[in-house]
């Protein structure tokens, strides 16, 4: 597969580690990521965004696996977050998952279907 970013000089930079656009050519396999919340295999939701944001990127690697795929071929992501106080959290948490991969990448702060849950992540992957 073909992965191109970009990021056009008449249009703003990207700030946090992401691209304005990314272009695919060539691929076998598309997979789409439904949103991944904060709960645990036991059902369980950890306390706190960090704890939150982690397990589910977890999440998302587990989805990824199964698809026999992995993070690096993550093209679009799109975060929802209950609330803006999380935006500067989810932005180091996301980098440190993501390291120096840029996906595109979009952030919305939204009401989240369960009042436990502070974020929810959805994924396009190809290969």
């Amino acid at each position: 597969m073909k992965s191109e970013s970009f990021n056009a000089k008449n249009a703003p930079d990207p700030h946090g580690g992401y691209s304005q656009a990314v272009k695919i050519e060539d691929f076998k396999k598309i997979l789409f990521v439904s949103g991944q919340i904060p709960v645990s295999n036991d059902d369980k939701v950890p306390e706190g965004f960090e704890a939150q944001a982690r397990l589910v990127w977890r999440n998302i690697d587990a989805q990824l696996k199964a698809a026999g795929m992995s993070k690096g071929d993550l093209v679009k992501v799109t975060m929802y977050l209950s609330d803006r106080q999380y935006a500067t959290a989810n932005r180091e948490i996301r980098n440190e998952y993501l390291g120096s991969l840029a996906p595109a990448l979009t952030v919305v702060v939204s009401s989240i279907f369960d009042d436990k849950w502070l974020l929810e992540v959805e994924a396009i992957a190809a290969q």
